[in-house]
């Protein structure tokens, strides 16, 4: 199993381009079940995740195929079984998405329940409600979901809990379901408004996405289409992150100011200097970072996958500083790491409150989920001496060559196997 050596002390320096973003790539990805037309996609991020997507779908009949510039063309002429089967779904909860554009093309699916990161429970029964009311049968049984539907007929779809892969699936459905259907509470990300604007090139209907209300008017059927998967938000605060935390100064290009604002302000808050372009960020810290209070909540507040990046900076802070964790109640289980690095941090429930500290000390931590190891890496990037990172497959979910673009600014970071 591969593991990350770090040799911390090194302010970062330099200039990186942003990859795709992960959780814009996947929903996209899925859209091309709802047309036999071919659905091209560029700036896809060279992810695990991606690749596990890449054989599900191909294992339900999609043709894939790849070009060296990070193109990606699908064709759902046949789908010849619209399974997800549990050995692909366990390792990425993201597969759920293929629900709703199954039962809308093929009147029928069959999808294993989701696993992913163990950062607590992220229930579907939303997704499964909201496709009740768009008329579709839904049992489960022996751990899969069965969804049957004729043909789906429009309906007015009020979100208990605001969720993001619940809107996006909901939204590809209604896309060939009957009439208008209008999502209330629905999720605001800029991930939803790429999904949106994919799904409008392919002869969509769909208004107020970016916005808490979103209808779709359904259509016959969808056409092929070529998008650009948009640059990954939590990827760039995450290299900010790290400069910030380091006293480093980079720039970051092929991204977007505009999707992470909540992210920038408490980076500012935190002394960072930070200048946006169209498409680049730039950041310089210049002292001590000071300790900021983060309360995560729906975009546009400040992001969940950002949080344990901001413990990490906040670790060597100026400082005390509370973190409040609103959207899942077992996210903090890289604070019991960063402790072993010499964090002092004091976890009380859904709170987490820091004390910075001078420096932290190398020492050997394991990762638990995907954005744990990113806060684990910034961790280790500030700790004086040597830190090894075991279990990094989950940053290989969803951050393209970390290791390499680390480097390109300076870090002394390597892989090992």
């Amino acid at each position: 199993m591969d593991k990350l050596i770090i040799q911390g002390g090194t302010p970062l320096s330099g200039e990186i381009r942003v990859s795709g973003a992960k959780n814009a790539a996947l929903p996209l990805m899925c859209s091309a079940l709802l047309t036999a037309d071919e659905l091209t996609l560029s700036n896809v991020p060279q992810l695990r995740d991606v690749s596990t997507m890449l054989r599900l779908l191909s294992q339900m009949g999609v043709e894939v195929s790849l070009d060296d510039k990070l193109g990606l063309t699908l064709r759902a002429a046949r789908l010849s079984d619209p399974t997800a089967p549990y050995d692909l779904v366990k390792t990425m909860r993201a597969s759920i998405l293929v629900l709703g554009p199954l039962v809308a093309r093929c009147g029928e699916a069959r999808v294993s329940l989701p696993g992913g990161c163990a950062i607590g429970a992220r229930p579907v029964d939303l997704h499964l409600k909201g496709l009740e009311a768009l008329g579709v049968e839904v049992s489960v049984e022996q751990g899969y979901i069965s969804a049957r539907a004729k043909r789906l007929r429009a309906a007015r779809i009020v979100m208990d809990l605001v969720t993001v892969t619940g809107t996006e699936n909901l939204m590809m459905a209604a896309c060939l379901a009957q009439g208008t259907t209008v999502i209330e509470n629905a999720a605001r990300e800029p991930e939803v408004v790429d999904l949106a604007q994919c799904l409008s090139a392919m002869g969509a209907r769909i208004k107020g996405a970016g916005t808490d209300v979103i209808a779709i008017e359904g259509v016959a059927r969808l056409h092929g289409a070529n998008h650009r998967i948009m640059a990954d938000r939590i990827e760039t605060g995450t290299f900010l992150a790290a400069a910030a935390a380091t006293g480093g100064s980079v720039t970051l290009r092929g991204t977007s100011p505009g999707t992470l604002e909540a992210v920038l302000e408490k980076l500012r808050e935190s002394g960072a200097e930070v200048q946006t372009g169209n498409e680049t960020i730039a950041l310089t810290m210049r002292d001590r970072p000071k300790g900021v209070n983060v309360r995560t909540a729906p975009y546009p507040a400040f992001p969940t996958d950002m949080q344990a990046q901001l413990m990490a900076l906040d670790a060597i802070a100026e400082g005390t500083a509370v973190i409040t964790e609103t959207i899942f109640e077992n996210r903090f289980m890289h604070a019991l790491e960063m402790q072993r690095l010499g964090a002092d941090i004091e976890i009380s429930g859904n709170t987490a409150v820091v004390h910075g500290v001078q420096a932290l000390q190398g020492a050997s931590v394991m990762a638990t989920d995907l954005r744990a190891s990113a806060s684990l890496v910034i961790a280790g990037l500030v700790a004086k001496g040597e830190t090894r990172i075991d279990r990094i497959y989950h940053l290989d979910r969803g951050y393209e060559c970390i290791e390499e673009k680390l480097a390109q600014l300076g870090a002394r970071i390597k892989r090992v196997h």
